[in-house]
């Protein structure tokens, strides 16, 4: 089965403050504007963040467009400088257990789905005690499509053309729901982020922490539950 884990507000708590800086200030220095008009993020990718901050500012789409390579590179050079050297506070209650537990059993493939650039999510998972579940080379990012929609199915294709019956996706906004349901995929919601539980209905089961969502993943897997998160 491969599972498909969201970053922040999923797996991570509060660890958006030093990303959404690095992203604004790569926007103004990129495209000279000033990025400081409050938009929408939960669930986004960067560069559609990015791209709203830019227009705010006056950028058509062709200059955004000549500049996206430069802005991905820069914000995750700047993110770089600002990450905390350690996140292992910031993970999810119950995830550093459930992630460990499910790595053990050898029939579950743990990937990534999210709006971060890839160096940005790779860097905060790795200074939270997690990355290393998460094999280079799998998952989905904000810097692979800018429609996170298209990302299940690019980190289905990195999995080998993984079978949707046998995938699920895991977030905590109503745009991670949305993703899976675009690629047709069953997908479990945890509302640990900005979002109640209420405005996660569409999911096929929502959990309030890790702990509970080891028992959902359990029901969904056809497993027993993992002993670490009983």
């Amino acid at each position: 089965m491969l599972v498909l884990f969201d970053v922040d507000g999923t797996l991570l708590l509060r660890s958006s403050h030093e990303h959404a800086a690095a992203l604004r200030d790569a926007v103004a220095v990129v495209y000279g504007v000033a990025a400081t008009a409050p938009i929408a993020a939960a669930g986004r990718t960067d560069t559609a963040i990015a791209r709203e901050l830019a227009a705010l500012g006056g950028v058509g789409a062709e200059r955004f467009e000549a500049g996206l390579a430069r802005l991905q590179a820069l914000c995750a050079e700047l993110f770089e400088c600002r990450c905390p050297a350690s996140l292992t506070g910031r993970v999810a209650p119950g995830m550093a257990e459930l992630l460990a537990a499910l790595q053990r059993r050898g029939d579950v493939r743990l990937s990534l789905v999210t709006g971060n650039y890839e160096p940005v999510a790779r860097l905060k998972l790795a200074r939270a005690g997690i990355g290393h579940h998460f094999a280079p080379g799998q998952g989905a990012f904000g810097s692979d499509a800018e429609s996170r929609d298209e990302l299940p199915a690019i980190a289905r294709a990195r999995a080998g053309s993984h079978p949707r019956e046998r995938t699920i996706v895991v977030g905590d906004t109503p745009l991670d729901i949305a993703c899976a349901r675009a690629d047709r995929l069953r997908v479990l919601a945890v509302a640990t982020g900005p979002h109640e539980a209420s405005e996660l209905t569409a999911a096929d089961a929502v959990a309030s922490d890790g702990w509970e969502l080891a028992t959902l993943l359990a029901g969904e897997l056809g497993l027993s539950a993992p002993a670490a998160c009983s």
